[in-house]
């Protein structure tokens, strides 16, 4: 596995939130200078507050989709952007905004790529492959998504944002890689978004009900922060992606949700009950990657157990600051 990053001036758009702090902290960390742009809308500034004393990282409060970005030093020689509302209950709440972040934001993002030929990476999801009809996700699936149910807002926008970059490149060479990222967890996660590792942590260390929508049986394959940390770094040192999107998971750690809720539970010691209520519309039933191209590409692969990763995700919530 590469261990360093090729590029040095890197604008992380997003950077505030949960995957993006998470990636400017190691980026910073390996002597990157980071230009971390965010509207705080469900980033947080506390995700970032460790390294606003460093030299060599820029926090700019600002949105993707009206960002001038004249401002920025003539130097920057990547964007990877993770800009989005990701959450359910987010995008529920704020469906114009998500969609509008992966349509402005991106075509901004292309068009500044463009001007400075500099490469760009855009995190996509496995939302773009909707309730999948078959088990094992591959990239040339083409998804079984609805354009007009509640959840739209975030899959359509991110299949957008797929179609503006490949039209970009074709069009005009620009420098794109997209990543699918599956369900990924850690460090840094909001304990109010409605996502479940971390929600089900937070009402397990109070002794709350934990809410599970749906007969539980849905699965999903977790991935603990630093395995998709590591894969970015892998998917940046490549020269030959441009023309295809490429999946980031852990296929080798699925589990039914019911199975998470428990083991948290028993793990914490909690008196919670798990409570089920009716399913969410258009909530995938299965998500499984198929990691072939990446593996075949990087030799990536996840190395972090649901066991491990939880573990380091609870420590972390145990000495969370709920007041922030």
């Amino acid at each position: 596995m590469n261990t360093d990053i090729r590029y040095k001036n890197i604008l992380v758009t997003g950077g505030a939130g949960f995957i993006g702090s998470n990636l400017c902290r190691k980026l910073i960390n390996d002597g990157v200078s980071i230009w971390c742009l965010d509207n705080l809308i469900t980033g947080k500034i506390e995700n970032v507050k460790d390294l606003l004393h460093c030299e060599r990282f820029h926090f700019i409060e600002q949105d993707i989709k009206t960002f001038d970005f004249k401002i920025l030093p003539s130097d920057i020689d990547a964007i990877i952007n993770l800009a989005s509302i990701a959450s359910p209950k987010a995008y529920y709440a704020r469906p114009i905004d998500t969609l509008l972040t992966s349509v402005l934001g991106v075509y901004n993002l292309l068009q500044y790529a463009k001007k400075e030929d500099i490469v760009l990476l855009q995190a996509s999801t496995s939302e773009v492959y909707g309730d999948p009809a078959c088990d094992i996700l591959n990239e040339s699936y083409c998804g079984n998504v609805s354009c007009t149910g509640p959840r739209a807002c975030y899959d359509e926008g991110k299949r957008t944002a797929e179609t503006l970059c490949m039209d970009y490149h074709r069009l005009y060479n620009v420098k794109v890689k997209i990543i699918r990222i599956f369900n990924t967890y850690g460090p840094y996660m909001d304990i109010c978004d409605g996502r479940a590792i971390p929600e089900f942590i937070y009402r397990s260390l109070h002794n709350r009900d934990l809410i599970i929508y749906g007969d539980g049986k849905q699965t999903r394959s977790f991935m603990y922060i630093d395995d998709l940390l590591e894969a970015i770094y892998n998917v940046m040192n490549l020269d030959d992606i441009y023309t295809y999107p490429i999946n980031i998971g852990n296929p080798n750690e699925e589990y039914t949700i019911s199975e998470v809720a428990e083991t948290i539970i028993r793990t914490l010691d909690s008196k919670s009950k798990i409570i089920y209520k009716e399913k969410l519309q258009d909530d995938p039933y299965k998500r499984k990657p198929d990691i072939t191209k990446i593996i075949t590409k990087t030799n990536w692969r996840p190395l972090v157990s649901l066991k491990e990763g939880l573990l380091k995700t609870i420590d972390y919530f145990e000495n969370y600051d709920y007041s922030a």
